[in-house]
């Protein structure tokens, strides 16, 4: 009652959930929230609805900025992070590149089509997000450039930016993914975060699941397998 926002837009869906002690939604703690429900929404459409719903809005924010961990309901709101040197949009909260922020949407699609086998929210837009998703797992491989992400806040708190210049430690280029927060929203020593690369491989491989049963587009699933192996 007091974190979930739910209507239906278009006809569709919409869940924006705020993470509780901050009015913004947060990927991986949208995920968390409605996780523990999935095993009841064979008995509760409504409650179904809901989760289909947090599906439909992280799709949205994926595609208005895939290195963004927080989001406002409103798209034209501008943050109070508004001066942090990264490319800050309206609608975004805050722009600390995890890793594990774009594995969590994944998680949950994958899991809510097992419980109800509903592919309705795995749409044409879910699937561009999840192109979007692979594009910028590469991105952060690194391996011939640091890639268009970068990051600096004005702060006495070092978790809260990044070192040279907005790009983070060095690391040598290997093939895992470059992670520059933890999921705890403050900035990694060692940006090959291990936890949160294999949660990527396990993504990955789900997401070549659902583009191959639901979309039949066997060539980016392809590529998210090879990406997955890689990793």
């Amino acid at each position: 009652d007091t974190t979930v926002d739910f209507q239906v837009v278009d006809g569709r869906p919409d869940t924006y959930l705020v993470t509780g002690d901050i009015s913004a939604m947060w990927l991986r703690d949208s995920v968390a929230q409605v996780w523990p429900y999935l095993p009841l929404m064979k008995n509760d459409s409504d409650l179904q609805q809901l989760v289909a719903g947090v599906i439909n809005r992280q799709t949205r924010c994926i595609l208005k900025d895939p290195y963004a961990n927080g989001f406002y309901k409103d798209g034209s709101q501008v943050s109070r992070w508004k001066s942090d040197l990264t490319d800050m949009k309206p609608g975004v909260h805050e722009r600390k590149w995890e890793l594990d922020s774009l594995c969590y949407p994944i998680r949950l699609a994958y899991h809510y089509w097992k419980a109800s086998n509903d592919r309705t929210p795995l749409d044409a837009s879910w699937r561009k997000a999840i192109l979007l998703t692979l594009q910028t797992f590469r991105e952060q491989q690194r391996k011939t450039s640091p890639g268009p992400y970068r990051f600096q806040r004005r702060t006495e708190v070092p978790g809260d930016t990044l070192a040279s210049g907005g790009y983070g430690p060095p690391a040598k280029p290997v093939g895992l993914i470059c992670s520059m927060f933890r999921p705890s929203d403050d900035a990694t020593v060692f940006p090959f975060l291990v936890p949160s690369n294999y949660f990527a491989v396990v993504s990955l491989r789900q997401a070549a699941e659902l583009l191959t049963q639901i979309h039949h587009d066997q060539e980016t699933a392809n590529q998210c397998t090879a990406l997955a192996d890689e990793v």
